[in-house]
């Protein structure tokens, strides 16, 4: 199974982040993300042997109880790029407000998912949804004005779970599956 943690965005946010996918659609080899499948990925876990899921239900339960969260506000907006404007892989949508707590949870859930043997981050946790992936530098100026000249806000949602998320690799890109929700307190 491929796995990763989450912090879904709700369905009301698909149809705004739609329309500002909208202002990218036309740079050369850039691919857009399914918006109805927004999410933030606190940590990815790659290929999981099914019968480790009970275990990792297990800690994913503590570091969800040891970030020692209520449910907050987070509000999406800002544009940004990975790793930087002059090579370009992912195009994202930022996180406003409810960063601080989204960085909690990560460090919660990375610290239980190490110890049982996954791996860290290479890089430092920067929340953000992606809203699309450069597969060739095309269109890779309109990228850099969108980006450069665009400050949108998306919307808000209140965050009241993480998700254990399987994805699925297919040929029109990624089916997302819930293997369990674990609420904030």
């Amino acid at each position: 199974m491929r796995l990763f943690v989450s912090v879904d965005l709700p369905e009301d946010l698909a149809e705004p982040i739609a329309d500002l996918q909208a202002t990218l659609e036309d740079a050369s080899g850039l691919k857009l993300v399914d918006p109805t499948q927004a999410h933030i990925t606190l940590t990815f876990l790659g290929d999981v042997a099914e019968a480790r899921v009970p275990a990792l239900e297990s800690e994913l339960e503590a570091a969800v109880a040891d970030a020692d969260l209520d449910p907050f506000p987070a509000r999406f907006g800002g544009l940004g790029v990975f790793p930087d404007l002059e090579y370009i892989t992912v195009v994202w949508l930022g996180v406003e407000t409810g960063g601080e707590q989204l960085r909690q949870l990560h460090e919660a859930i990375e610290a239980k998912t190490t110890a049982m043997g996954f791996e860290a981050a290479e890089h430092d946790f920067t929340p953000h949804v992606t809203l699309a992936r450069m597969e060739h530098a095309g269109g890779k100026d309109l990228v850099q004005r969108v980006v450069s000249n665009r400050d949108p806000t998306v919307g808000e949602t209140r965050v009241e779970s993480v998700r254990l998320t399987e994805s699925t690799l297919e040929t029109d890109g990624p089916v997302y599956s819930t293997v369990r929700r674990i609420p904030l307190r």
